[in-house]
């Protein structure tokens, strides 16, 4: 699996901390589904690495509120199924 293209840092998952990216590879996508998180009202679909089929973060379709349209087509990934290797905090 892969993320490239980070955008921010201190997003919240399921699993403690996370970051929101722009593009993903090697990442498959569940159907998508309302859910109310900790800023509102979004679509997401879950997604999870091709290879092993770990549930990674999700990515958000729709976001409802005016003020969260930006994350729409953003995949989030959580801290705790990354592994650093570039050096980026």
């Amino acid at each position: 699996c892969g993320a490239e293209d980070r955008t921010q840092a201190s997003f919240q998952g399921s699993q403690g901390r996370a970051y929101l990216f722009n593009s993903v590879v090697n990442v498959g996508c569940g159907p998508a589904e309302e859910r109310v998180l900790l800023t509102g009202l979004h679509a997401v679909a879950d997604i999870y690495c091709e290879n092993c089929k770990t549930t990674l973060g999700w990515k958000y379709e729709h976001a409802f509120e005016s003020s969260q349209k930006y994350k729409e087509g953003k995949f989030i990934i959580e801290l705790a199924h990354m592994i650093k290797d570039n050096g980026w905090e």
